[in-house]
Parts: C-alpha cells; sequence; structure tokens
C-alpha cells in the first residue's frame, strides 16, 4: 500500500483511483460497506481512500478528551488488510480546512489526486465550514469529471453503525457490541513500555502499553486476544488485560497492562494488539495484595474459559 501526503505532489502511478473518503476510525462495517463500493464502482483503478490527519475533529478541539477508536498506524494496518492500494492521507491544516467545498472538489480530488471514481457515505459533508454535502460532490463530479457514489448507511440491529455508536459500547463495557458494529474486536494496538513490574512481583508479569489519544474503553479487566506483532515471539495468544489507573497502587494516568497466557519471553519495545473481547468486572481497589492475587487468579480462569469458547 502507498501513502500519499501532498495532494499537490503526486506520482502518476498514484493518481486514478477509485477511492473512498472519510475518517475510517475504526474501519467498522459502515467503513468497510463504503471500501466495497469503491472496489466494485472501478475494478480496473487502484482502490483507495482518502482520509485525514489529523482527525478534524482534533484540530479543532484540541483539548477535548480522547475520542480516536485506532491511531493512523492502526488505522493504515488495518486498511491494507482489506486491500486498499493508495492511501491518501491529508494533512488537515488552517489551508485544508479553509477550502471551500469547490475548491476541495477541485484542488484535492480533481487535480490534485487525480481521482477516478468517488465514494462517500450519505452523511458526508466537507469544505469550510462543513457546507459542502454528499449530493454536492456528486455535482462537482459531473462538472469536473469524477464518478460519485453515495452509500447508505449501514445499521446493525436498532443501531446505525457509526463510530459514536461504538465509542458508546466501548464506555457501557460492552466490547462483543462494539465488535459487532466494527465487523472486528476492537484492538489497542502499540509498543510495549517500561512499568514498575509490579506485576512480575505478584507472579503476573504484564505487558504494558499506552491508550494516550485514545477513547478509553470502560474501565476493568477483560478478556483479551494478543498478537505479537514482531520478533521471535511473533504470534497470537489468550490473556487477560486490566485497562485503567490501577487504584490500588495510587496511579493516575490510564494505560492498559496484559498479562499473557502461557508466556514467557521480554517485549519491551514490540508492537501488540490486544483486542477486548469482554469485559470482566469493574476497576477495583483491594484491602491488601493477597486479595488483589486471588482475584487475579479468578480473573484469570474466568478469561481462559471464555476465550476458549470463540
Amino acid at each position: 500500500m502507498k501513502i500519499i501526503r501532498d495532494y499537490q505532489f503526486v506520482a502518476p502511478e498514484n493518481r486514478g483511483a477509485s477511492a473512498a473518503i472519510g475518517n475510517f476510525d475504526g474501519v467498522h462495517l459502515g467503513h468497510q460497506s463504503v471500501i466495497d463500493l469503491a472496489r466494485s464502482a472501478e475494478p480496473a483503478a487502484p482502490l483507495g481512500i482518502v482520509t485525514f490527519e489529523p482527525h478534524p475533529r482534533s484540530f479543532f478541539a484540541p483539548d477535548a478528551p480522547p475520542f480516536r477508536l485506532m491511531g493512523p498506524e492502526a488505522r493504515a494496518s488495518r486498511l491494507e488488510k482489506l486491500g486498499v492500494e493508495r492511501l491518501y492521507e491529508l494533512n488537515f491544516n488552517a489551508a485544508l480546512a479553509a477550502l471551500s467545498p469547490e475548491e476541495f472538489a477541485r484542488k484535492v480530488i480533481s487535480d490534485g489526486f487525480g481521482l477516478r471514481h468517488v465514494i462517500v457515505g450519505a452523511d458526508f459533508c466537507f469544505g469550510k465550514g462543513r457546507a459542502g454535502t454528499a449530493e454536492h460532490l456528486q455535482a462537482f463530479g459531473k462538472e469536473m469529471g469524477f464518478g460519485v457514489t453515495i452509500a447508505p448507511l449501514i445499521a446493525h440491529s436498532d443501531h446505525t453503525v457509526s463510530s459514536t455508536a461504538i465509542r458508546t459500547a466501548l464506555s457501557d463495557g460492552n466490547p462483543r457490541l462494539a465488535a459487532k458494529m466494527l465487523g472486528h474486536w476492537h484492538r489497542i494496538e502499540g509498543p510495549v513500555i517500561g512499568g514498575e513490574q509490579r506485576g512480575r512481583e505478584l507472579g503476573y508479569p504484564t505487558a504494558n502499553m499506552s491508550i494516550d489519544g485514545l477513547h478509553p474503553p470502560a474501565f476493568g479487566v477483560y478478556a483479551v486476544l494478543v498478537d505479537v506483532l514482531e520478533g521471535p515471539h511473533q504470534g497470537s495468544y489468550h490473556g487477560v488485560a486490566s485497562m485503567g489507573v490501577r487504584p490500588m497502587f495510587g496511579e493516575n494516568r490510564p494505560n492498559l497492562e496484559t498479562f499473557i497466557f502461557d508466556f514467557k519471553g521480554d517485549l519491551y519495545g514490540t508492537p501488540l494488539s490486544v483486542g477486548l473481547v469482554e469485559h470482566l468486572r469493574p476497576e477495583e481497589k483491594f484491602d491488601g495484595l493477597e486479595a488483589l492475587i486471588a482475584q487475579m487468579d479468578a480473573d484469570s480462569a474466568a478469561a481462559r474459559n471464555i476465550l476458549s469458547a470463540l
């Protein structure tokens, strides 16, 4: 997959794609349906995605609480797995935000990336002040020579599939509902960072990961699927993880601590992908280490039982 970040300098071989446009946070079922439409609209063209980094919401409200379901690296990895060949990752800055809908269509889509066909969701808005709609884009496409398909919104049960609905499910401690809308387990991805090594002393060594910048799921303990993405221990494992601020030890910066079952090895600096399967219990503060260890034993047994049924 080629990643193109500057619409003003695009190599000829990276033009002419059939591309879906959006933020693609989570790459959920709605996003996947839009990607499928881009694939089928121009089968001979490279399959592309036009997205934005940082997320426009982060640009306009930099001090708002973290809301993203995945970082740019995890998003790119997921898109590549879906067969995307060209990722047009636009730098969302003041200059881009100031483009009118017509300027965005002409300068970015037509003259810049030279897209052959674009797919957008029915709720797509673009240009300064989000003034452009999907219907406006269709009109610009007829004028400028690119096709436009408007994709219907996808619903699951009573929920319209959206990043907002997925965030709500995760905040409610319901990763299985989030997974139904995502089409895959919600995953935290990133390198293993150094910790206090308290887990090792308790007989539960953990791989610690930052969740900075990401929407925090409900704090507590989860049954998880773990993929070690690189190195000598590369592979898939089962485990149990704690999401939160570790109240037992007076911590206040949330992270994810994962105990990988039946694993021995050094993972510092190694990228992991941890999929949340089931929320076992809320975060708690225990009276002492013995009570904590007993609960960790119970959590591990519960997680093993749940994961063995997948």
